[in-house]
């Protein structure tokens, strides 16, 4: 368990690395292909364009690091304050390229305004904000740069020094292919990145400032070891890996997408040492010949290696012979492998249903390729009976998408039941689950014989159409009953017990992140009398689990299923925000805070959620310009 625990985290920090990277990897490549281009060695010698280079990876890079990272921690006003961190962690270490220094400082720099908004949040005099925030993150920004200047910055560089002298010193004693060892199982386990991007690329940057290219940007990215495990399946398997292996080598060698190999090598574990001796081979081969990169090969495409390798001397020969090296050995071991065991159509399905446990979320990839390898366990069902929607709580967003696919199974004259669960409390008797992706493998483990659908926008999903196309061309000539379908009740009725109130309407609200915007919600259920106070804490809980952004601008954020002890009666409170505010990526302009209890919110929250299915009427949601106007446009469904 704690092993478990441990890859899980240097999964995630590994994922948060690369995603202050990854997002500027075409920064990285401009650089690149000017230092190819223009510096004294490069293809079109060039004195003038060639002061971009020294500029662009000691400021430029670094910036964008940290301003990425900060944005990861802190949205817009943490990338502000990270990047004015990076600066002094640049200029405190100017002889050294701070991308280290950056994904430190970046990150700490929203962290720590992220905190000091926390504890002022609600103590500031109307009229006051701007000022406040404006001057808190000059304030902090200029501390923390001062720091990075004095502290961080020489401490930097000092490691990173270190850790050049270890890579010259493995070079010299001839001992860098020994690396493969530890880099080729990591890629199979989702642990690539915090190798590759937290050590190799700061490292290969500083060495490219030295030597001009670095043979390290192609420990992790050379395509080979994996390109000769997809060939070994391509003449050797059998079954669905056989005809998979085709579509997975194109999309691998000439796209860079090396997790489409993964599942290969998991269902044969043999196969580990097909890929560590065609790394080692493939870094062997780099070294005697004098190969490397000027910048980061990433994707690891060949298409990217050959635009990133330098032009002096045989640097093509040595990148493209290391490759077709690896891809050799590689091979030769697979085929040896798949030659002397038994293999089954079945392995590669689950060799790629254990990859995206370890991952941690499905792989779209895969799905493009191996289609039945992540498609639920069971075909789908005949003769229909029950759908089930299911969430964390089963209270926001299971009852909106039951609804909206209840109303078009009605006009589809369908007679299927369509109701909404937690996923904790999923019917056995389930035909059909729909959940949101993130949490699908939770719902499979709940109710594995059921047939499983996976959203992304439980508001406006084409898997719904795609569902009743399905079921009525499946459906039998025997007439089915059909279910009647709840309808909305106008809000502040007597039998509603008045949920939906003016007073409980909020117009024309800013917010800078949605924990905030979250937080307004929750409070508002507080003061109306929905919910104890604890339920606000549940309510950012659960959008940790996975966001409650239901698409079309809208978002319903409401408690975990643990924080329904905390609802004292059903209830909602509508936030108008114009602006929008981020949910991870997308922006919402209408938030609905939930609180639901005994099911007595669904039938509101079915008419919202028929409403905000029409872009048209979220829009008018937005310009409304009162709490009636809102309500009258709800009830108008």
């Amino acid at each position: 368990m704690n092993d478990s625990k441990t890859k899980v985290g240097i999964q995630k920090f590994g994922n948060f690395l690369s995603s202050m990277v990854l997002p500027n990897i075409g920064a990285f490549i401009a650089w690149g292909l000017i230092t190819a281009l223009f510096i004294p060695t490069g293809f079109f010698p060039n004195e003038e364009l060639g002061k971009l280079v020294g500029p662009m990876v000691h400021y430029m890079l670094p910036l964008l690091i940290g301003y990425t990272g900060g944005r990861l921690i802190y949205d817009q006003r943490g990338a502000v304050v990270g990047t004015i961190a990076t600066m002094g962690v640049i200029i405190g270490a100017p002889d050294t390229p701070m991308f280290l220094g950056a994904m430190i400082m970046g990150p700490l720099g929203a962290y720590v305004i992220k905190k000091f908004d926390q504890l002022i949040d609600g103590k500031i005099r109307t009229g006051f904000e701007m000022l406040v925030n404006n001057f808190s993150a000059g304030i902090l920004g200029g501390a923390l740069a001062i720091f990075a200047f004095l502290g961080i910055g020489p401490a930097v560089s000092a490691f990173t020094s270190v850790l050049v002298s270890g890579v010259d010193w493995l070079l010299e004693a001839g001992l860098l292919p020994l690396t493969s060892i530890l880099i080729e199982p990591a890629k199979i386990l989702f642990l690539n990145n915090a190798i590759n991007h937290g050590v190799l690329t700061p490292i290969g940057l500083e060495q490219v400032q030295q030597a001009g290219k670095s043979i390290l940007f192609l420990l992790e990215a050379n395509p080979g070891p994996g390109l000769g495990v997809l060939l070994g399946f391509m003449f050797f398997g059998k079954g669905i890996a056989k005809q998979s292996a085709p579509g997975a080598a194109i999309i691998h060698f000439f796209g860079g997408i090396h997790e489409i190999y993964f599942p290969y090598v998991l269902m044969k574990p043999m196969l580990l040492l097909a890929v560590i001796f065609g790394g080692m081979s493939g870094v062997f081969t780099l070294v005697l010949m004098g190969g490397g990169l000027v910048a980061p090969a990433s994707p690891g495409s060949i298409l990217a290696i050959a635009a990133v390798t330098p032009p002096e001397g045989l640097a093509y020969l040595a990148n493209f012979t290391a490759v077709f090296v690896a891809t050799a050995v590689s091979f030769v071991i697979s085929a040896i492998v798949l030659k002397s065991s038994k293999q089954t159509d079945e392995g590669i399905e689950e060799a790629t249903k254990k990859m995206e446990q370890m991952k941690g979320k499905k792989s779209s990839i895969s799905q493009e390729i191996i289609p039945t390898a992540t498609a639920t366990s069971s075909v789908f069902p005949g003769n229909v009976q029950k759908i089930v929607f299911a969430c964390d709580a089963g209270m926001g967003s299971s009852a909106m998408g039951a609804s909206l696919l209840r109303k078009k199974v009605k006009e589809a004259g369908l007679g299927i039941v369509v109701t909404n669960t937690a996923i904790s409390t999923i019917p056995s008797d389930s035909q059909i689950v729909i959940t949101q992706e993130k949490l699908t493998p939770r719902a499979e483990n709940k109710v594995p014989a059921a047939y499983h659908i996976s959203v992304d926008n439980f508001l406006s999903s084409p898997e719904y159409d795609k569902l009743i196309e399905r079921l009525q061309n499946d459906a039998t000539s025997e007439e089915q009953e059909v279910v009647k379908e709840n309808r909305a009740v106008v809000a502040g009725s007597a039998e509603e017990d008045q949920l939906l109130l003016e007073e409980n309407v909020f117009i024309g609200q800013r917010f800078r992140t949605k924990e905030e915007a979250i937080r307004f919600a929750g409070q508002a259920l507080v003061k109306a009398g929905y919910v104890e106070e604890s339920y606000v804490g549940d309510m950012l809980k659960r959008e940790e689990i996975t966001t409650t952004y239901m698409g079309n601008n809208v978002a319903i954020p409401h408690g975990t299923e643990e924080a329904k002890k905390a609802v004292i009666k059903s209830g909602f409170t509508v936030v108008q925000v114009p602006n929008g505010v981020d949910f991870d990526g997308e922006r919402a302009k209408m938030i609905f805070g939930i609180a639901g209890k005994d099911g007595t919110h669904l039938e509101i929250l079915s008419g919202i959620a028929v409403v905000c299915a029409d872009q048209d009427n979220v829009d008018r949601l937005v310009a409304a310009k009162s709490a009636k106007e809102i309500i009258d446009i709800i009830n108008s469904n």
